[in-house]
C-alpha cells in the first residue's frame, strides 16, 4: 500500500506533494479533514520504531501547552498525536511497509523513489 498523510493547508506539504507527484495508486489523507485513527497512528509508530519518531516538536501547540518543559512517554506522544493533528510530523509517506517521515531533502528523495516502485 502507498499512502501519504499530509496537511493540505501546509505550504511545505504542498511543495513536497508536487515534488513527489503521487500517482493514482497512492492514497492521500489530509489529516485535518480526515482525522487519524488509533490504528493508523499505531501502524506508523510500529514502522518508525516509536511514537516519538512520528511526533512533531515544532508544532505551535508544543510550546503553548508547555510540553517542551515535560518529559513525555511513548503513551504521551501517542495521546497528543491522536488529540491534535498538528503533532504528527509530516508528511508521512508509507510505501510497501516502509515509512518516510518529515521534509528533509534526503527523506523526500527516498520517499519519491519508493513511490515510483
Amino acid at each position: 500500500m502507498k499512502k501519504i498523510y499530509h496537511l493540505s493547508t501546509c505550504s511545505t506539504c504542498k511543495r513536497i506533494l508536487s515534488e513527489l507527484k503521487p500517482g493514482a495508486d497512492v492514497v492521500l489523507q489530509d489529516i485535518k479533514s480526515d482525522a487519524l485513527t488509533e490504528t493508523q497512528v499505531d501502524d506508523m509508530a510500529k514502522l518508525a520504531g516509536s511514537y516519538e519518531a512520528i511526533f512533531s516538536r515544532v508544532a505551535m501547540k508544543y510550546r503553548a501547552l508547555g510540553l517542551d518543559k515535560k518529559t513525555l512517554s511513548e503513551k504521551d506522544y501517542k495521546k497528543y498525536i491522536l488529540e491534535e493533528y498538528t503533532f504528527l510530523r509530516r508528511p508521512v509517506v508509507l510505501a510497501d511497509n516502509r515509512i518516510f517521515i518529515g521534509n528533509s531533502r534526503k527523506i523526500v528523495e527516498s520517499a519519491a523513489e519508493a513511490l515510483r516502485k
